[in-house]
């Protein structure tokens, strides 16, 4: 039955009677098919003896005629290849050209392509023992490229700037971007020298001095305009400025709803517009009355009467032969390795092998003869044979899939030769190694001196064909899944004899064999057809192929062969060497069959082939392409022709209407056009259909579809996977009624295509190497051959490429990964890349998302030297992949993101929207803590209360110091204290020039020194500023902030040690500030026992007590000025919130300068009357243990630390728990450094001061880690403050515990909360922040429109409380900021009290928990900064939670920060791993903000650990990590510019 191919007009097919095979002829071709365009690209003349580079190199266009005679005799000694098999498939001149004319259009376009910045020490290049040597044939392909191309090169210049050296990459255009930030002073920030781990000092950053708000005259300051960061990142913003293609039709809602994807159809799409193909039916398979019953049947026959005809001759590592195995000496060994396989291998009772059982072969390509005896011995046996390849390591390349196959086909035997057994891998006691993910086996060597003879009485038994399974072939899925294809006998029959018919197969003939005759063509035809007809093979194997190309022509010439079977690697090592070999011919051939010759880019090979060896006598019909799958067998195959004949015709197919599965004849575009050839007719007794993806339905003429195959030359089931079978080898088309068209199952070949003109079948990909993006369909092997058109000779490594694709953000995303030249320059690379992106946007329409270039032979191997597709992409998912360049492009691809937020108008008042709640139900987010009660008055000013306590209590110890051996190196009393201040009140009241009400700059390490100072200023009326001292290893990046803060607090005098004056006085720190300067120095050491006359005492409980400096999370170095009322309200707040009294003890590990730790460090423990333990943070780096250890010693109750001090516990003594538990005693004792015997179940509250929302995950480790040495879960919390309070939340001894809520992500973004279940999908676990501090108002405020919200609604944190903080200590005097931060109002509701402005977003939640008095309690939860939100896409995004997908992305990134640039992403991660690790982190980093945040990250920095600034705190300073960037002051690992 044929079909008539209903647009046959449409199609134009090319007649190859007189195209391809003289060099004149195509000329004439080439000039009519590439007439559009060769205006734009000149063709260069054609090399007819050189088509093309091999496996073993990449492909460049046909070099010039014109080449000098050294080249070309270079490539004549060019005799073998060493490499892979994926690239001479690939080689079409035609193709290689339209490449070419594509990137001509870009080059009149000087857009410079950001380059990546790559540190030196982070080159990768291919060790030299890694790298294959180079042989004649791979030097000379690399040596013999011309360097005129076929189409116009862009310069270097085109895409590197002129001023680009090395890894440096700068331009030298200035950069026009400008910060949009305030008014900055720039200077060193020491406030960052807090170590997360044992650093001591940081890099220098940048820190602005000013209030977030204050204008900004002069953007550009503190960035250099010749930055190398930011003319990249301008060169970056330049390209993504281009039109690119539009987006998707599809778009996703990002909202509350979970995000649904919208389709909506293209009109334009082209549609199939044929009717319903009719399935082809092949000839009938004809009736022989020879055929055997069973191929065990045919063997036996030859045996007995053509015993001494030649069955198979193996060839040496030289090509010649080795040994002949004769049809008698085959039956008579197989027949042996029956008897023993039944016999001899177990008990005389029971045998391990049966009939019926599964038996793995494994042989290698180099030694056939064994294997025919294995494979027909096991026929014999009635056992089924099991091929795999030989494995050489635990590390090979799908070893644990192999391992899957021979565990679900239940193997438990293996045979092998004795050669092949002493060259597995071994364990040290010389048992054979146990590869990974396979069964237990039990090795049989089946040589013949080990194989049994059996009795005269004894034969084998052969019984009719029937649909038992004869043997098991092994398949690889797309996703490297291998499964095992059972062939029953009747099937193996059948397709035997359907081969030899549809081949002609006679006995008596020779074939030569050029596959791995353990699977697939190799299998059918040189093991199985060829016994049955009595031909014999002579195999060539792989071995050979590598050290002489041509031997599989010489054996042709030598043994008269009929039949040949090869690949198109092979036509292209045999065409390259030919030169050598004058006198050989091939006009024996009456077939040779191309076993790949359904791939599309196999029609240049087999021309290119026939153009050299049509003069040695190949015929043209000879060449006979064929179409096969594992699980259909052979499909189709072309006849040998008529001489004389006209050839089979091609077509040239739109490759865009292919990639929407139609066939449109390319008349348009010319560069994206795919020529395909057909594979011949369907077998005898075979019926082909095909079915497009989705239900079976059959195709139309113009579609294309999957082929589907009925016939009993097939498999019949994947062994032992029976779901996997059902919908492989049970396939039922129907027809457009929904009729089924038969009864009989089809199976589905994995091959799409169509039927042509003449019932022809014609191949177009493959479904493991289909690529669906965006709707529409890619070929891999297509996207190879572009790349490869795109003369990589300067940068792949033997045109090794893998492709695939990746799913992310709801769609294939595709990946290309190639292997590097080891003499590649970083040049090269990325122009390659670049061009390799434009290309295929330009033929495919279709953009990549990662281009990775790897060192040189690391790519996953296959047993014939392929890559190993699902491995590499499981390296690339996984971050083991190792790329020595990479070039992400999400920009380009990624055109499903949710639509950008559009923020409506204001135009529903404060007022309303109050009333809305109100009617809604909704209570107004307010909370409060407990009435703080009346202070009274001595309780006003501190300094009274530390005179009280030295005479009520002198001998009352309120301080210790301890050293980082646990060790009480100071301590103070309350008398000593007082004592102490008064001498300092002394000292500063003698000095002239230092007036009351004076700023006076302590500058001092943690510790009781401090203490006293502060104090003394108090005593004396001055106002003291404490400032971290500069350390004494980095003095240029921490003297500088030291400087700034007195300069701009107008400090009339320093108080600071003996030690520390030596250094500000020092010739280092001459080399940075002006020491001549400096205010008064007063070194407080050594002074006289002087009292002061008088003690001051404050008029009024309103001024200014201490001013308070810090460097905010934005990068602000900002001072607040706190008054005396508000230390006495803050310290009695505290005492009723934690139950402060003279008899307790507490430990503090804070930093003393700022915030709630100054407090807790110098003002708390005075006003109480408790005992402070005082741990100074940086003893912990040479003492780990001194925090806990002093917690279990002293009996602590209450704690303070920092989120600092937390993670170096954690990450530091969380494998040493078992070491620190309690032992007989409860005191601690050190052995070799590390405390033992901590219990912590005295601890009742560990609260973690920050100005941040709290770092649950952090908290949970710490309290799951110390759970065993008696921690309590619920001791761990944490407290909140910002710069205008201090301290808002504190969780006490009394209140409830803190609650945990699951808050949607999505909604965040949009500004709202959506309170969902624990595991829901983007849900964010938020814990409460501590409970608000008595005294203490906070209401959420909408920052808009000033006017307060409902319960659980997101907005900004206002608080009102007696210790507020005055205002802003600034040299602008900008009172408009004061009124605004310190003192507003709300718009609607209570507009008489006043408010401070925290800047932090969160939320008031009514919990189900009661508070001390029996209300129900509010809890507020933080969410984050308001400054350091991040507005992209018209949406919020919190950088911390950025920050927490990206450091989980890969166990090689320690720590991370984000921030934004110009509107572009910009991740900065740290590298805790090796270097190689670093270029791993970039499509990972891309790729988890993409499908969890739906962002487009646009700049990706790897850099060392310890780069990221933190601030005493703990807390990320992302602005000072942004500028030193910006400023190329980073050293960054490596910097990836996403396109």
């Amino acid at each position: 039955m044929f079909l008539v191919f209903s647009c046959l007009t449409r199609l134009k097919l090319f007649d190859q009677r007189y195209s391809d095979i003289t060099q004149k002829g195509y000329e004439k071709k080439r000039a009519k098919v590439l007439a559009p365009y060769l205006t734009q690209t000149p063709p260069p003349a054609y090399d007819a003896q050189s088509p093309g580079p091999s496996s073993a190199s990449a492909p460049e266009p046909g070099p010039s005629n014109s080449s000098s005679s050294s080249s070309r005799h270079r490539r004549t000694r060019r005799p073998h290849r060493s490499s892979g098999t994926r690239d001479e498939r690939y080689r079409s001149d035609i193709h290689t050209e339209a490449v070419q004319a594509a990137l001509a259009k870009h080059k009149e376009e000087k857009m410079a392509l950001p380059m990546p910045t790559k540190r030196r020490s982070a080159y990768v290049q291919s060790p030299v023992d890694n790298c294959t040597p180079p042989d004649s044939s791979s030097s000379s392909d690399d040596e013999a490229v011309s360097s005129e191309s076929t189409g116009p090169q862009q310069s270097p210049d085109t895409w590197i700037n002129s001023s680009l050296h090395g890894s440096s990459t700068s331009s030298s255009a200035s950069s026009t971007l400008s910060h949009g930030e305030s008014r900055c002073i720039y200077i060193s920030s020491h406030d960052l020298q807090i170590p997360r781990l044992v650093e001591s000092a940081r890099e220098c950053v940048f820190v602005r001095l000013s209030h977030p708000t204050l204008p900004d005259p002069n953007p550009g300051v503190g960035v250099p305009v010749s930055s190398r960061v930011s003319t990249k990142i301008q060169q970056l913003l330049n390209t993504l400025k281009r039109p690119k293609r539009p987006p998707l039709s599809e778009y996703f809602m990002d909202d509350q709803e979970e995000i649904v994807e919208v389709p909506q159809a293209d009109p334009n799409t082209p549609k199939p517009e044929g009717r319903q193909i009719i399935p082809v039916k092949g000839e009938p398979l004809g009736v022989v009355s020879n055929w055997p019953p069973a191929l065990q049947a045919a063997l036996a026959r030859w045996g007995a009467t053509q015993g001494k005809s030649p069955a198979l001759t193996a060839l040496d590592i030289t090509g010649k032969p080795l040994y002949t195995l004769t049809f008698g000496k085959l039956w008579s060994r197989s027949v042996k390795l029956a008897y023993t396989l039944l016999n001899k291998l177990g008990t005389k009772n029971e045998q391990i092998l049966k009939p019926g059982d599964r038996v793995a072969l494994v042989y290698p390509n180099s030694d056939p003869g064994m294997f025919w005896v294995a494979f027909y011995g096991c026929l014999l046996a009635e056992v089924i044979p099991v091929p795999i390849e030989v494995p050489l390591s635990r590390k090979d390349a799908g070893s644990s899939q192999v391992g899957f196959l021979l565990g679900s086909c239940g193997v438990g035997l293996a045979l092998t030769s004795e050669i092949c057994l002493k060259g597995l891998p071994k364990t040290p006691t010389g048992e054979i190694l146990q590869f990974k993910g396979w069964p237990r086996l039990k090795w049989v060597v089946t040589d013949s001196k080990y194989l049994t003879k059996p009795s005269k009485d004894w034969q084998p038994h052969i019984p009719t064909a029937n649909t038992d399974t004869a043997y098991i072939e092994y398949k690889a899925s797309k996703e490297g899944t291998v499964m095992g294809v059972a062939v029953s006998k009747v099937a193996m029959l059948t397709h035997c004899q359907a081969l030899s018919q549809a081949c002609n197969y006679c006995e008596g003939e020779t074939l030569v064999n050029v596959l791995d005759f353990k699977k697939d063509m190799g299998l059918w035809h040189g093991v199985l057809t060829s016994v049955m007809n009595r031909i014999h093979t002579i195999s060539v194997p792989y071995a050979v192929m590598k050290a002489c190309p041509l031997s599989w022509v010489q054996r042709v010439h030598i043994h008269k062969a009929r039949v040949a079977l090869v690949k198109c690697r092979d036509l292209h090592w045999a065409m390259m060497a030919h030169r050598d070999q004058r006198d050989t011919s091939l006009a024996s051939l009456r077939m040779l069959i191309v076993a790949d010759g359904a791939n599309p880019w196999s029609v240049s090979s087999c021309d290119a082939f026939l153009n050299v060896f049509q003069a040695h006598g190949l015929k043209p019909e000879v060449i006979c392409p064929c179409a096969t799958s594992p699980e259909a067998m052979t499909v189709a195959i072309r006849r040998p022709g008529v001489p004389g004949a006209p050839l089979p015709a091609r077509a040239i197919l739109s490759m865009t209407g292919l990639s929407h599965g139609v066939i449109r004849v390319n008349t348009e575009d010319k560069n994206s056009a795919l020529t395909v050839q057909d594979v011949g007719h369907v077998m005898p007794g075979g019926v082909c259909a095909t079915n497009p993806d989705g239900p079976p339905m059959l195709c139309k003429t113009d579609e294309i579809g999957e082929i589907v195959v009925n016939s009993r030359a097939g498999g019949n089931m994947y062994y032992g996977l029976h779901g996997v079978t059902k919908n492989t080898f049970e396939v039922i088309p129907v027809n457009a009624s929904g009729t089924p068209i038969g009864e009989i199952p089809f199976v589905r070949s994995g091959l799409l295509g169509f039927v042509g003109p003449g019932s022809l079948i014609f191949v177009v990909g493959k479904n493991e190497g289909l690529l669906l993006v965006s709707g529409r369909r890619h070929n891999a092997d297509d996207l190879v051959a572009t790349a490869l058109a795109v003369e990589p000779v300067k940068t792949v490594y033997r045109g090794r490429i893998a492709v695939f694709s990746v799913t992310v953000f709801y769609d294939e995303r595709i990946v290309i990964v190639a292997e590097q030249r080891p003499d590649a320059s970083e040049e090269d690379s990325f122009q390659w890349m670049s061009r390799v992106l434009q290309a295929i946007d330009s033929i495919h329409q279709v953009g990549l998302y990662c281009l990775a270039l790897v060192p040189a032979n690391t790519l996953p191997k296959t047993p014939l030297g392929g890559i190993h597709i699902s491995d590499t992409k499981q390296l690339f998912l996984e971050g083991a992949l190792h790329p020595c360049n990479i070039l992400m492009c999400p920009h380009t691809c990624v055109t499903n993101m949710p639509k950008p937020r559009q923020k409506q108008p204001v135009g529903v008042g404060p007022a309303s929207i109050m009333v809305g709640n109100l009617v809604a139900g909704k209570r107004i987010a307010q909370a409060a803590g407990r009435d703080l009660g009346l202070i009274e008055d001595q309780d006003l000013f501190l300094t009274e209360a530390l005179q009280w306590r030295a005479q009520t209590d002198p001998d009352h110890t309120l301080y210790v110091l301890l050293n980082a051996k646990g060790v009480a190196v100071c301590t103070a009393t309350c008398v000593q204290l007082h004592k102490r201040a008064e001498k300092i009140a002394a000292a500063l009241m003698e000095r002239s020039g230092i007036n009351i009400g004076e700023n006076v700059v302590l500058l001092y390490p943690p510790g009781i020194d401090l203490i006293a100072a502060f104090y003394g200023c108090l005593y004396a009326g001055c106002i003291p500023v404490t400032v971290r001292p500069p350390h004494p290893q980095n003095l240029s990046a921490t003297l500088p902030t030291v400087r700034m803060i007195i300069d701009v607090s107008k400090a009339a005098c320093i108080l600071t040690t003996q030690v520390l004056t030596k250094i500000l006085r020092s010739k280092e720190a001459a080399a940075t500030v002006n020491i001549k300067t400096w205010p008064i120095i007063i070194d407080t050491d050594d002074l006289p026992r002087k009292r002061p006359p008088t003690i001051y005492k404050p008029p009024n409980a309103e001024m200014i007590a201490y001013l308070d400096f810090s460097v905010s999370t934005t990068g602000m170095l900002t001072g607040v000025k706190i008054s005396h009322a508000a230390v006495s309200a803050l310290c009695r707040s505290i005492k009723l919130q934690c139950e402060l009294y003279s008899s307790r003890q507490i430990t503090i590990c804070l930093d003393p300068y700022c915030g709630l730790g100054f407090v807790l460090w110098c003002l708390a423990s005075v006003y109480s009357g408790h005992q402070s333990i005082l741990i100074p943070p940086m003893e912990l780096e040479s003492s780990l243990t001194l925090w806990l250890g002093t917690l279990s010693q002293y009996r602590i109750r209450d704690t303070f630390c920092s989120y600092s001090v937390m993670e170096l516990c954690t990450k530091g003594l969380g494998g040493q728990t078992d070491m620190l538990k309690v032992r007989s005693h409860a005191y601690l004792y050190t052995i070799k450094g590390i405390a033992r015997g901590v219990n912590l179940s005295c601890v009742r509250s560990c609260v973690v001061v920050a100005e941040e929302r709290p770092r649950l995950a952090l908290t949970h480790s710490f309290s799951k880690l110390f759970k065993d040495l008696g921690l309590s879960m619920r001791a761990v919390s944490t407290a909140f403050g910002s710069r205008v309070n201090l301290a808002i939340c504190l969780q006490g001894t009394t209140g409830p515990d803190p609650s945990t809520v699951y808050v949607d992500m999505k909604s965040l973004r949009h500004d709202r909360v959506r309170l969902v279940e624990r595991g829901a999908p983007q849900s964010l676990p938020l814990v409460e922040s501590g409970t608000i501090l008595p005294g203490v108002r906070v209401i959420i405020v909408n920052p808009e429109t000033r006017g307060p919200l409902g319960d659980s609604h997101l907005g900004e944190i206002w608080v009102n409380s007696p210790h507020n903080a005055t205002g802003y200590y600034t040299i602008y005097g900008e009172e408009n900021l004061q009124a605004d931060h310190f003192n507003t109002k709300l718009s609607f509701g209570d507009p008489q009290t006043l408010w401070a402005r925290t800047g932090y977003l969160g939320f008031v939640k009514r919990t189900e928990l009661t508070d001390s008095s029996g209300d129900r309690h509010d809890a507020l939860f933080v969410v984050g900064s308001l400054d350091e939100t991040l507005e992209l896409r018209g949406l919020r995004y919190h950088p911390i939670d950025i920050e927490t997908s990206v450091s989980r992305a890969h166990r090689s990134i320690g720590e991370s920060a984000v921030f934004t640039w110009t509107n572009l992403l910009v991740v900065v991660a740290e590298l805790c791993g090796s270097e190689q690790d670093a270029l791993d982190l970039v499509p990972l980093v891309t790729n988890v903000v993409l499908e969890e945040h739906h962002l487009i990250v646009g700049v990706v920095v790897i850099v060392d650990p310890g780069v990221i600034p933190i601030n005493s705190r703990g807390e990320k300073q992302r602005m000072h990590l942004r500028d030193s960037f910006l400023a190329d002051q980073l050293d960054p690992i490596y910097v990836a510019y996403n396109m």
